[in-house]
């Protein structure tokens, strides 16, 4: 239908006669309903106990994951509401890589406080003004429930145990996996602060998740140029080329006219010649390791295994990078511009097989300033599910090491903020402290879920953990193994770090409010 308006009588057409337009309380609802559908899809999958969802595409594609933002990443969602929760799920893991789906959770049910106010004729300003305040209360309930015994090796552990806990790590356990964790980002830990892009995580199906390991550098996958190379050079001097060793071709297609024996000689004898030229010149460099993002003359390749030199091509230009990054090599445009200085450095270099796979191993010396968790598994949605958990943890950890502060988990964090948001809303006048009230109310969803997934009563749970957190001042609920007790989250090492629970917070009220503000959709078609 088009949107017209009257001028003197007349009617005017301001709207397109396909547009579709919902208002007021319809507009506010519909929105307010996607946002809490999306939140409902990954509730279940809170906890150590969470449930896995299976998600398969268009082309049969499957994807089996308890990670909240590969879930909404991978849902077609199309609602615009919908789609404002899957971005506070992706916030979330680029800002602190963990805690997606409480943020998610949050955020819907913050939603469906709103709606109940809205039906109480709460007017969403003031709503809005109540969550902002009551957000605000809640950063300072985290800062008051930050551990002050602050973080250590054994606290990172389980940092990163308490974050892989109830996520798919196939054989391993959390508290191994956890190990090796730690060591990867205190390995890549300096003076100014965690250099988390110098580890990186690689997947390799084939053999049982116990073979994962962290190796001392990068891992790309490629094999030699030729089967005569070394499969392994100690102490490398490594040269990275972005030059094909080879006969050089014109742009433009050209025929050549060979009259007699003598000229094909000739013209195979320049060929050779300036084959030769190639390899002898990377031989001469000193160079005992190779790799280029461009093709290589079988003739080169040949001629380079003669002389012992280990040879990768057609590398990837991001891996080539990532070669530059760890082992300070310079990248070499032209063959006769290669010098010594532009050479890289790494202890090992060597190649192996598995299965069907050449992989490529650089570790050691400058390379070991780069680290890969070399993750292994049985079946590919086994590895996928894994590398999503290390690069959880691994975020966290290197969230928790920044900043040094952690919080209980299992839902105490939770539990406290609340109480102290409903202890300031007794001061607070106005509608607006049912506002405040309600944002209280929607981070109870956490501690609930968690009760529920365990297969606890929320309601009975919700009040013995209020109990406990009144007499003892930190109560979580704790899973251990099939038993689920009410204690100090501390006390287990089940901690999470301060700032996963400050952008859930954040994240979840930006997306709330803004939904909750929206009262005209005005669609085309």
């Amino acid at each position: 239908m088009a949107q017209q308006r009257r001028m003197g009588g007349q009617p005017m057409f301001i709207m397109s006669e396909d547009s579709q337009r919902t208002q007021g309380r319809d507009a506010q609802s519909s929105n307010i309903m996607a946002g809490k559908a999306v939140a409902e899809a990954v509730r279940t999958t809170l906890g150590p106990r969470g449930m896995d969802k299976m998600l398969v595409d268009s082309g049969g594609e499957v994807v089996i994951t308890n990670d909240g933002a590969t879930i909404l990443n991978e849902m077609d969602i199309e609602h615009p509401a919908a789609q404002m929760i899957v971005e506070v799920a992706d916030s979330q893991e680029e800002e602190v890589g963990d805690g997606t789906t409480t943020a998610a959770v949050v955020a819907g049910n913050l939603l469906g406080e709103a709606e109940d106010l809205i039906e109480q004729d709460v007017h969403a300003t003031t709503i809005v003004e109540g969550y902002h305040e009551a957000s605000e209360i809640a950063l300072e309930a985290i800062a008051e429930q930050v551990n002050e015994d602050g973080v250590d090796d054994d606290v990172l552990k389980q940092v990163a145990e308490s974050s892989m806990t109830g996520k798919g790590t196939g054989g391993l356990t959390a508290a191994s996996l956890a190990e090796t964790v730690v060591e990867a980002i205190r390995h890549v830990e300096t003076d100014a602060a965690v250099a988390r892009d110098n580890v990186a995580v690689h997947t390799q199906v084939g053999a049982s998740s116990n073979a994962t390991e962290l190796v001392p550098g990068i891992v790309f996958d490629e094999e030699p140029a030729h089967d005569g190379m070394p499969a392994e050079v100690e102490d490398a001097s490594i040269a990275v080329l972005d030059v094909e060793l080879g006969v050089r071709t014109g742009e433009i297609d050209a025929e050549y006219a060979i009259d007699s024996i003598d000229q094909l000689n000739t013209a195979i004898g320049a060929e050779e010649s300036e084959v030769r030229g190639y390899a002898e010149t990377v031989a001469e460099s000193g160079a005992d390791v190779v790799i280029t993002t461009d093709d290589v003359d079988d003739r080169v390749s040949s001629f380079l295994a003669s002389e012992g030199i280990l040879l990768f091509e057609n590398i990837g230009s991001s891996d080539a990078k990532d070669v530059v990054s760890a082992t300070g090599a310079t990248r070499v445009g032209a063959l006769d511009d290669l010098e010594e200085s532009d050479f890289g450095e790494a202890d090992r270099v060597r190649s192996a097989n598995y299965g069907d796979d050449d992989l490529a191993f650089i570790e050691g010396g400058a390379a070991a300033e780069t680290v890969t968790v070399f993750v292994r598994g049985g079946t590919e949605h086994v590895v996928d599910e894994l590398e999503r958990a290390i690069g959880d943890a691994l975020d966290v950890v290197a969230t928790a090491l920044d900043s040094g502060e952690v919080v209980p988990g299992a839902g105490a964090t939770e539990i406290a903020i609340a109480d102290k948001i409903r202890q300031e809303a007794a001061g607070i006048e106005g509608r607006k402290q049912l506002a405040v009230t309600a944002f209280a109310d929607a981070l109870d969803i956490v501690p609930r879920t968690l009760a529920a997934n365990t297969g606890q009563d929320p309601i009975d749970a919700l009040v013995d953990l209020r109990s406990a957190h009144e007499s003892e001042g930190r109560a979580g609920l704790i899973t251990d193994g099939e038993d689920v007790t009410i204690d100090d989250p501390l006390e287990y090492g089940v901690v999470d770090p301060a700032d996963v629970k400050r952008e859930a917070v954040e994240s979840a009220t930006e997306a709330a409010t803004m939904i909750v503000r929206i009262d005209d959709v005005i669609a085309a078609e």
